[in-house]
C-alpha cells in the first residue's frame, strides 16, 4: 500500500504526539534530602572556605568583600546522593556594569563552579535604567542575555558599598539558586568574577561583591 503525502504526515504528527504524552508523565521525583551545610556568618564559622574574610555591612556579617577574586567551600563526607542544591545569596556593591562590551567597563561577570567545573555565568548591573541610558545585565539567566538592571533581585534599596556609599540602591541582592547533577563523596563549590575596570585607579572600592549566606543540600532524586 502506498501512503500519500497526507498520510505521512498524519502518521508523524501521531508519533510526534504519543512521544510527548509519554515523556510529559514522567516526572522525577525527590525521595530525600539533606542539608550538610547552612551558614549566614553570623558566628563567624570559616571552616572549609578558602579565601575567608568577614566584614559588617548593615549590620550583617558578610562574606567577602570581593574583587577579581574567588572563594572556594569544600564539604566532605557526603551521604549518598544524585543531586546538589546550591543557594547563596550574595550582595552586588557599587558600580556594576552589566552586559557593557567597551573592553574597559564591562562585561561584569559573576560565576559558580563545581569540583573546578564553571555551571553558572551571569552579569549584574547597579545601572540606573532611563530612556537614554540603560546597562542590561544577564541575571536571572546565563550571560548573555538582556534583562533590565536588577532583575530577579530580591532587595535593591540598600546603598552602596564605597564609591556610592552615600547613594541608596547601589547595592542589590539576590538569591542564586543552582541544582547540580552530583554523585561524589565531596564538593567544592566556588564563587569568583570578572570585573572590567581598566581605567579606574582603585578598582575594589569601584565594583564588588559579597555573600550574605550559603546553603547546600544532597538530594536523591528518583
Amino acid at each position: 500500500m502506498k501512503l500519500s503525502t497526507k498520510g505521512i504526515f498524519n502518521i508523524f504528527y501521531s508519533l510526534i504526539f504519543f512521544v510527548l504524552l509519554f515523556t510529559s508523565c514522567t516526572v522525577d521525583r525527590l525521595e530525600s534530602q539533606e542539608v550538610v551545610y547552612e551558614n549566614d556568618f553570623s558566628t563567624l564559622d570559616l571552616n572549609g572556605i578558602v579565601n575567608a574574610k568577614l566584614f559588617v555591612f548593615h549590620g550583617d556579617t558578610l562574606l567577602g568583600f570581593f574583587n577579581n577574586e574567588e572563594t572556594t567551600l569544600t564539604i566532605n563526607d557526603l551521604p549518598g546522593h544524585n543531586v546538589v542544591k546550591i543557594e547563596v545569596e550574595i550582595l552586588i556593591h557599587d558600580s556594576w556594569d552589566g552586559n557593557v562590551n567597551d573592553g574597559f567597563n564591562g562585561p561584569d561577570f559573576w560565576y559558580m563552579k563545581v569540583d573546578d567545573k564553571e555551571i553558572f555565568r551571569t552579569t549584574f548591573s547597579n545601572s540606573p535604567c532611563e530612556s537614554t541610558f540603560c546597562l542590561r545585565q544577564s541575571y536571572p539567566h546565563n550571560f548573555m542575555r538582556q534583562n533590565f538592571p536588577k532583575e530577579g533581585a530580591i532587595q535593591t534599596n540598600l546603598p552602596g558599598l564605597c564609591i556610592f556609599g552615600a547613594f541608596q540602591n547601589y547595592t542589590t541582592r539576590y538569591m542564586v539558586v543552582q541544582l547540580i547533577s552530583h554523585t561524589d563523596r565531596n564538593v567544592s563549590i566556588t564563587f569568583g568574577d570578572e570585573l572590567f575596570q581598566f581605567e579606574n585607579p582603585n578598582p575594589v572600592c569601584d565594583e564588588s561583591w559579597s555573600i550574605n549566606k550559603i546553603k547546600v543540600t544532597t538530594m536523591v532524586v528518583i
